[in-house]
């Protein structure tokens, strides 16, 4: 399911969109796309490292049409494929670990 979060919110707090977008914008000094955005990241992030869920459940856990799309998403922001981020977790692993590379 596809959540509109302008329409959630304005309902959730009975405010306007708009209002409720400068206000955020003036406390947070960031968009809410932009924290929203992050916030789905980081999540991304956490599943892959504790390897809860492979990709595709990943892109539909967390709302994406598609992995391509969560693919996008993560390399834009983080500049890493997930595939190419797990392999940073395995390598540091590896490292903590004292085993050789």
């Amino acid at each position: 399911m596809k959540i509109d979060f302008s329409q959630y919110l304005s309902h959730k707090f009975n405010l306007d969109y708009y209002y409720l977008s400068e206000l955020f914008l003036a406390v947070q000094g960031i968009k809410i796309e932009q924290y929203i955005s992050s916030n789905k990241i980081e999540r991304i992030k956490e599943m892959i490292i504790y390897d809860e869920l492979n990709i595709i459940e990943i892109a539909q856990k967390l709302n994406y049409c598609n992995v391509s799309q969560l693919n996008l998403h993560f390399k834009k922001t983080t500049g890493f494929s997930p595939y190419n981020f797990k392999q940073l977790k395995t390598k540091r692993r590896k490292i903590i670990e004292g085993q050789t590379i």
